[in-house]
């Protein structure tokens, strides 16, 4: 398999910062999954994920493309989702309710993450072609 960055780099600033902070999450990810829960690397590397994933979903605000309201779709509703999610684990797991922090980290990564990643690889998005070509 070739990578063509091209289109990504003639993409706008917004989705090249949106698809960079979206590697860095999925690498904080596979990273944190490897460190024991509630250690000094997975609270760092959680900090990280964080600000990867809130770089991500603000990102996508600047990417517009025709939506049912002002430009914006149904997947800008996922955004404002993960938005959330991320302040209500923070306080989860702050009130020590590990259970309810972890179940909405894990349903912002296969939602915000593997769901809405897949997405990007439909025929006719930039990621399709960067990864798959055409």
């Amino acid at each position: 398999m070739t990578l063509n960055l091209h289109p990504l780099l003639n993409a706008t600033l917004a989705i090249q910062l949106h698809t960079a902070s979206a590697v860095v999450a999925i690498l904080a990810t596979l990273l944190i999954f490897t460190r024991p829960r509630g250690s000094g690397a997975h609270r760092v590397l959680g900090w990280m994920w964080v600000g990867a994933m809130l770089a991500v979903a603000i990102s996508s605000f600047g990417i517009t493309h025709g939506g049912p309201v002002w430009g914006y779709g149904w997947i800008h509703l996922l955004s404002v989702w993960v938005i959330a999610g991320i302040f209500y684990a923070i306080i989860q797991i702050r009130r020590g309710h590990v259970a309810r922090h972890r179940g909405m980290m894990l349903g912002i990564v296969w939602g915000g993450l593997v769901i809405a990643g897949a997405f990007t690889l439909s025929p006719g998005r930039i990621m399709h072609a960067v990864l798959l070509g055409g």
